[in-house]
């Protein structure tokens, strides 16, 4: 009988030694090993202390979409796009509601400059949204003395 506790003892022994070992393992490798420099401490201080103020962004949704003609190597196509205008902030939202005639009108002449193989392809729409945009934002610094339109979205895009 003794020589049976002894190896019961040693068995314990042994499970103990096993789930102490592979504890300190666990806390070993899953610890808290984001040690940061101070200057990096530092950055994440500053920049979590004073952060900048996001103005809220705001859809400006343009009454009627726009539908025009567009010259193709084969034939001429009609184009429906319905446009969104997103700003910033409450100020910007006022600018473009109030200015929305001259928005449609620059848009309508970006679009107007199209041809069906640029609307074809996604690189061509993304092209032509851009330059609508660069239009949209040169035409409101000219009116209110800033750009206002961050982003023009095609909420609706149609051409047969």
């Amino acid at each position: 009988m003794a020589m049976g506790k002894k190896k019961l003892m040693l068995i314990c022994a042994v499970a103990v030694i096993v789930i102490l070992a592979a504890g300190i393992g666990f806390w070993l490798l899953n610890g808290d090993d984001t040690k940061e420099s101070p200057q990096v401490a530092a950055t994440v201080q500053e920049s979590t202390a004073s952060p900048a103020p996001v103005m809220s962004a705001y859809y400006v949704v343009l009454p009627q979409p726009f539908t025009f003609n567009v010259t193709g190597d084969t034939r001429d196509r009609v184009v429906q796009i319905k446009v969104q205008l997103m700003v910033r902030g409450d100020k910007n939202e006022a600018l473009a509601k109030q200015h929305i005639p001259l928005i449609e009108s620059t848009l309508l002449q970006a679009f107007g400059v199209a041809t069906v193989e640029q609307l074809r392809s996604p690189n061509g729409r993304d092209q032509l949204r851009q330059q609508a945009l660069e239009a949209v934002k040169a035409t409101m610094v000219k009116v209110a003395g800033t750009p206002a339109v961050e982003r023009v979205l095609f909420t609706g895009f149609v051409m047969q």
